[in-house]
């Protein structure tokens, strides 16, 4: 009996050693794994780098600032929209004021869709200098190379992406042409119906090619039928396959009249007042405009041109040059973006956006990787007033005028 009571015990600590080994083992092995943070897996030793970065850019006592100038916009001056504001790929300050759908009062989310209207350009300009880096066409080639019924000779791609066509702008040429709002010859007024009024009826060049920047929806709504030719794809499968799934932008789309609404999380635009905005001439364009997104997936865009996920590090930096210096100032337009350079380090590139109720601020600072994105579904011009914002994130009483919605 004494015998098998000492083998019970004996039998009964091995047991409770390899128990203790088990659990050493997995404290072990779970030190090692990455832990998960908003999906996005970071290594134990990241989160030490992560804090100390956010320790050094002051992200909690940031956010304590933005917070009380955005609750301002939105109730005092009618910000209704969503706002990611980030520093050195971490995000600082990240929140929804307002509603989708105003009538229906529900409540807009971070992941709120939101149509990007002119910040749409940042990504076109993407797709076109990736079939650049592919060797599918070049910036010195001629419209007509692309689209042979073209009537206007001596502008190439280039002219297109700095606004140097000389082309006057489809949106007051074509409106006359439509029977009703957004529909030419029975159908939807798309691309394709602004190219064939362009051959049709010809609307005189506002300057000669290549003479001056003017800032023109014309050459951005040219470009997607540009791709569509040198790809065989349409345009929205195109940014599909290309940009918005490399990217993991998976709530970016570009706009279907069809589907729009099947798509989660979508928002309605607004006018001023706060009513729905209804169809108008040309929503059915795209390039210029058109595309949907979120903040987060915008965000995601914003850090992929801080590395070479999508675009090599020279294609870039072409992209935020300069090309129109007629004026002398300090600011330009590169392809696809707006710029303001002092000249004193501070370089800062953007979009902004204005369509159908919707406004999008889309600014980056480079030397401090300082980002801002406001996407707004009602429309009120305080999505564009940073003026209160970058003094809060540059330490600085640096004021900066990104100016309206185009």
């Amino acid at each position: 009996m004494m015998v098998g009571r000492s083998m019970f015990r004996n039998i009964k600590l091995f047991c409770v050693i390899i128990l203790l080994q088990l659990i050493n083992s997995c404290t072990n092995t779970c030190a090692k794994s990455p832990k998960v943070i908003s999906n996005v897996p970071v290594l134990a030793e990241n989160t030490d780098s992560i804090n100390k970065i956010r320790m050094e850019i002051k992200a909690t006592e940031k956010a304590k600032l933005l917070d009380v100038v955005f609750k301002d916009e939105a109730k005092l001056k009618g910000f209704n929209g969503v706002v990611l504001i980030a520093q050195r790929g971490q995000v600082i300050y990240e929140k929804a004021f307002g509603y989708a759908n105003i009538k229906k009062k529900d409540s807009l989310k971070l992941n709120s869709v939101f149509q990007l209207s002119s910040s749409s350009k940042t990504l076109t300009a993407a797709a076109i200098m990736l079939l650049v880096e592919q060797g599918k066409l070049k910036l010195t080639d001629s419209i007509q190379q692309y689209l042979p019924n073209f009537p206007y000779h001596h502008i190439n791609i280039k002219m297109l992406l700095t606004h140097r066509s000389g082309l006057s702008n489809y949106v007051y040429d074509c409106e006359p042409y439509c029977e009703k709002p957004n529909l030419y010859n029975g159908c939807l007024f798309t691309n394709k119906s602004m190219l064939e009024l362009l051959v049709l009826k010809k609307p005189p060049l506002y300057y000669l090619p290549n003479k001056k920047f003017e800032y023109c929806n014309t050459n951005y709504a040219l470009l997607p039928l540009i791709i569509e030719k040198v790809t065989g794809m349409s345009f929205a499968d195109y940014m599909k396959k290309n940009i918005f799934e490399p990217l993991g932008m998976n709530d970016t789309w570009v706009h279907d009249a069809k589907t729009d609404s099947m798509h989660k999380n979508v928002t309605v635009g607004h006018n001023a007042s706060g009513s729905l905005e209804k169809t108008v001439f040309a929503d059915d364009v795209v390039g210029d405009k058109g595309i949907y997104s979120t903040v987060e997936d915008m965000f995601k865009w914003d850090q992929a041109l801080y590395s070479e996920k999508l675009l090599k590090k020279e294609t870039i930096e072409e992209s935020f040059t300069g090309y129109s210096n007629e004026h002398k100032g300090k600011r330009n337009y590169g392809y696809g973006w707006r710029m303001i350079d002092n000249g004193n380090g501070n370089k800062i590139v953007y979009h902004n956006g204005w369509w159908h109720g919707y406004n999008s601020e889309f600014l980056r600072r480079l030397n401090d990787k300082t980002t801002i994105i406001i996407l707004s579904n009602k429309d009120n011009r305080m999505a564009y007033q940073i003026k209160d914002v970058l003094p809060i994130l540059t330490n600085t009483s640096e004021a900066v005028d990104v100016g309206g919605g185009d």
